[in-house]
């Protein structure tokens, strides 16, 4: 069994959290966590698919140009080679689950 509280944890981002509960080269499953009003780097990934599923709070996702705002259990596919960032906009912290097959470790491209 795993749990966020038993989980690899690291930070990334603008004082972000995150708990990886299943890394695997073929898959990956992250437990996240963003305080209010922050956001990762615009990116994209050339083979990974991801899922991100909200538990808590509030996340705006900017897909390809179009903000998708997500409330608690509301989720979106990334394609691979979709252009995304993950933002909070909001003032309460939003947790969320990121599922990514394969992983993106090393697949990841940041956009200036």
């Amino acid at each position: 069994m795993i749990s966020k509280a038993t989980a690899e944890h690291y930070h990334w981002g603008e004082q972000c959290d995150g708990w990886y509960l299943l890394k695997r080269s073929d898959m990956s499953i992250i437990h996240e966590r963003m305080p209010p009003v922050t956001k990762e780097v615009r990116h994209y990934h050339c083979q990974s698919r991801q899922f991100f599923l909200v538990l808590s709070g509030e996340l705006t996702m900017e897909l390809e140009g179009e903000l998708h705002t997500l409330s608690a259990h509301q989720g979106i596919e990334i394609p691979p080679q979709a252009k995304h960032q993950a933002q909070n906009l909001s003032q309460h912290a939003v947790e969320f689950v990121v599922i990514s097959h394969p992983t993106t470790r090393g697949d990841r491209i940041d956009i200036a």
